[in-house]
């Protein structure tokens, strides 16, 4: 699909989305709940990572972070205020079972099921998220994603909560963004735990697929009701930089798209993947039957996406560029694509540098729904930082983040309106909060968090946002 078709005034109003889309927000344990030591709960990656100098912006941790666990009516009101339909949490894997493995701790599930009866109480439908980057530290140490006995763990820890849970959880998200897992916490070290080895990253790869699918598995033999199943995954929508711009798109495509999406959908991995990485692994991590495995039916896919990427392969001799947008911590997030190199892109840009460019996205879901019709997609993150400033009256204007917001849910729309089955779109997120690698550096939220008292206040993002999901209209 060329891109450029769709560069059309993404400003549009006045348009409606059908009575069954649902709008919602979404989070993620470890960036909210503070209370890291409270009631049985054991360190994450994250914990050690945040704590260990020079790792995270301004020496920045989650300890306290929004202290959700703490004040999670309080948070539940605002969403019921915003008329949210639906709310996207995160399970945080050391507060369910501390060490990973064997001794359940009941605090932390009864936490998480006070969080959806309060949900269900205030009408806002629950989707969790059994993995967003938080695995407990006790994993890491046995051998952390590169080993497998992590994605085994996975399924016991999957069972758990799906027992708990599994009669009031609408959809059941296995993984976030797996990719960032992988390739930045084991190829690049930018996130948690910080190691750089390229065959761990793409043996991480691996193993987090293959939780994905026993997870599954494990949640279907013991859940109750009939709820969706589902991924969530984060796209690169790639444009290639002169001649060589398609060579380095179709590398960075297997490794971040394609390594995901063909075990997961397909049950098969990319020859071109395992070609371009036979000098980093020779996959013997895959073994008979975890294709099969991986493969489970699913409902509905999440797709996470905020910009895309300008890539070509490196001459070798002019300086290197490489703003793909993490921060470079030594290591490559691609193994098999040493000779890739991001270009920087025209903007605008949000408060991370991420280019704005939303005919990515109705590109993104175009692409999918021609390469897996008939499965539904779900935007599980959309959103954008800026740097917002406190009024005298403490009104917090973003008027670019409106912006953004609006411009990607009119390319949402143009989507549906070409046959594309996308059931809803959560914005990220619902509140300022522990931005990984850049501490509380960036905001992301339509809530502001001031992170000195903690107090929440709405900011015109948010009340547009309500105005959006009462009216189910795209408004000025």
């Amino acid at each position: 699909m060329n891109p450029d078709v769709l560069r059309n005034d993404y400003r549009d109003t006045g348009l409606m989305f059908g009575p069954d889309f649902v709008f919602g927000s979404a989070t993620a344990s470890y960036q909210i709940e503070g209370a890291v030591a409270a009631d049985g709960r054991r360190p994450s990656i994250w914990d050690t990572y945040s704590h260990t100098p020079g790792k995270v912006w301004n020496g920045d941790t989650g300890d306290v972070a929004c202290d959700h666990y703490n004040r999670l009516d309080e948070d539940l009101d605002i969403m019921a205020s915003l008329g949210l339909d639906s709310y996207r949490f995160s399970v945080a894997w050391p507060r369910i079972v501390p060490e990973g493995t064997g001794a359940v701790n009941q605090p932390g599930i009864d936490f998480y099921s006070r969080l959806v009866d309060g949900l269900l109480e205030r009408g806002i439908t629950p989707v969790a998220t059994l993995y967003h980057w938080d695995l407990p530290q006790t994993l890491e140490d046995a051998g952390g994603w590169p080993a497998r006995a992590t994605a085994e763990a996975f399924a016991d820890y999957a069972a758990v909560v799906g027992r708990a849970l599994g009669d009031r959880v609408a959809t059941w998200t296995t993984l976030n963004e797996p990719w960032c897992s992988a390739y930045l916490g084991y190829g690049s070290g930018a996130h948690a735990p910080g190691r750089t080895d390229g065959a761990d990253a793409l043996a991480a790869v691996h193993h987090l697929n293959l939780a994905h699918g026993l997870g599954v598995q494990a949640l279907r033999s013991v859940v109750t009701n009939e709820p969706d199943y589902s991924v969530t995954l984060n796209f690169h929508v790639l444009r290639g930089e002169g001649e060589t711009g398609p060579a380095a798109m179709q590398k960075i495509d297997a490794l971040a798209n394609r390594a995901f999406t063909h075990p997961i959908l397909k049950g098969e991995y990319p020859a071109d993947l395992i070609a371009q990485t036979a000098e980093v692994t020779d996959w013997a991590f895959v073994r008979p039957g975890d294709l099969e495995a991986i493969n489970q039916p699913l409902d509905v896919l999440g797709v996470n996406y905020y910009s895309t990427a300008r890539v070509r392969l490196w001459d070798g001799v002019s300086p290197r560029q490489n703003s793909d947008g993490h921060k470079d911590m030594g290591g490559s997030p691609w193994p098999g694509a040493s000779d890739v190199e991001f270009v920087p892109q025209p903007g605008p840009y949000t408060d991370m540098g991420w280019n704005i460019e939303p005919a990515g996205l109705d590109e993104l879901l175009g692409a999918l729904h021609e390469e897996f019709p008939g499965l539904p997609l779900m935007i599980t993150e959309n959103g954008a930082a800026f740097a917002d400033t406190v009024t005298d009256a403490g009104d917090i204007h973003d008027p670019d983040r409106i912006d953004y917001l609006h411009r990607h849910l009119a390319a949402v729309h143009r989507a549906i309106a070409r046959g594309v089955d996308v059931r809803g779109y959560f914005v990220w997120s619902l509140f300022d909060n522990f931005e990984w690698g850049y501490g509380y550096s960036k905001r992301f939220g339509i809530v502001r968090v001031d992170y000195d008292t903690l107090q929440r206040t709405p900011k015109d993002s948010a009340g547009w946002f309500a105005e959006l999901v009462a009216s189910h209209r795209l408004h000025a």
